[in-house]
């Protein structure tokens, strides 16, 4: 590639040697891993946030089984031109040559357009690799769904980038090894945190960094702020998003409809930004108002319906609603000791009573044994509902 392609197109990875995360569908003995090893490979659906591999995993997967592969943006291309991607596949298996269509955002393409891909996947002209920021339940016909397996990308951790981040450094091919940067481990480190879990975000700001010549902690702050500025057309996706929720927290709705126009005005996805506000009617007004959830929920089917710019004022609406709302954040901080005590002590059986009984080798073994049931007692029995070692266990206030 020429010098001036950005630094994340250069350092693409070829290959899964050169591939960091996605241990959970790339590791030993996963189905993605077994299925390479067999150079067979079903359709898939790759859905994950930004920046998690899912375009570069498909074309490492392309090029593991020989396949050709053919790309497609679900925003500008459709039936027409898939027609003409079907004549390629059909003269490739003439030649015993497998065809990949990797489609992007293929939550985008409607009903009709997904249809068409079902005969072509049915009789094996196409294996189909689509990747989505949205959740598949709700935004792929299950028609198509159910042809596919569908593989969960995450964000990448922090030792994820910095891993990426040092191969840059020392790469003198595709990276900026020719440039001996000296970044300690707090600079990288601070580069990760600041990227999201995106590795193209993590490569936009040490790219910025290098071009500045400094590697101080202002200078990676000053950077990330321009790589945000690049990829949202001058607004910063998370500081926005940051702030919104921030001034909904502190009940200042004037506050929350301005960076609620902002996020509008930078491009942000309406979706996303619903569903980070039906989070913040559990989280931060919980049990203070649950109809807040109610609301919420609502909103977001409206945004699903109308889109832009119709829904604009059905945000407005939910966030000066939110804003006004009673707060309270028991909920959220009474799941997180939940979660955490659960992941300590995951090795605690379910108590006897508490489990049910199907067979008589159950029975015979003290399943449901004592337990009392709740209507026979009028909902004034005494019983435990806890392990033993956790008995009078408290995480949100009666």
């Amino acid at each position: 590639m020429p010098s001036s392609t950005p630094l994340a197109d250069r350092r693409r990875p070829r290959n899964l040697g050169e591939y960091f995360g996605q241990s959970q569908i790339l590791g030993q003995g996963k189905f993605l891993t077994r299925a390479l090893e067999q150079k067979s490979l079903p359709s898939l659906i790759l859905w994950g946030p930004p920046g998690t591999g899912k375009t570069t995993l498909a074309l490492i997967l392309a090029q593991t089984i020989e396949a050709e592969f053919v790309r497609f943006s679900a925003v500008t291309e459709g039936v027409k031109d898939l027609r003409l991607v079907i004549d390629k596949a059909r003269n490739n298996q003439l030649l015993d040559k497998r065809t990949i269509l990797f489609i992007d955002e293929i939550h985008r393409w409607n009903k009709a357009q997904q249809d068409a891909l079902l005969p072509h996947l049915e009789n094996g002209t196409i294996i189909l690799i689509g990747a989505t920021t949205e959740n598949p339940s709700f935004e792929i016909r299950n028609a198509l769904l159910s042809r596919c397996r569908v593989l969960v990308l995450t964000s990448l951790t922090q030792a994820d980038l910095i891993a990426i981040l040092e191969h840059t450094l020392a790469d003198t091919e595709r990276g900026l090894g020719d440039l001996k940067l000296d970044f300690d481990a707090e600079a990288l480190g601070l580069i990760a945190d600041l990227s999201g879990g995106d590795a193209r975000s993590a490569l936009n700001i040490l790219e910025a960094v290098s071009l500045m010549g400094e590697t101080s902690r202002e200078a990676i702050l000053e950077a990330a702020h321009k790589a945000a500025y690049h990829d949202k057309a001058g607004e910063s996706h998370y500081n926005l998003i940051s702030a919104l929720h921030k001034s909904l927290r502190g009940s200042d709705a004037d506050a929350a409809l301005y960076w609620l126009a902002r996020l509008l005005a930078g491009g942000e996805d309406p979706l996303y930004i619903v569903r980070r506000l039906v989070r913040f009617a559990s989280e931060d007004i919980g049990l203070a108002n649950s109809k807040a959830l109610e609301q919420a929920i609502a909103v977001y089917q409206a945004v699903h319906l109308l889109g832009l710019p119709e829904c604009n004022v059905h945000l407005a609406q939910l966030v000066v609603y939110l804003a006004k709302c009673q707060k309270s954040n028991a909920l959220y901080t009474a799941m997180s000791s939940a979660l955490e005590l659960a992941q300590n002590t995951s090795h605690l059986p379910v108590p006897l009573h508490l489990r049910n009984s199907p067979t008589s080798l159950m029975k015979d073994l003290g399943y449901g044994a004592g337990y009392q049931y709740s209507p026979d007692h009028d909902y004034q029995e005494s019983q435990n509902y806890l392990p033993q070692e956790l008995l009078g266990k408290k995480f949100i206030n009666s």
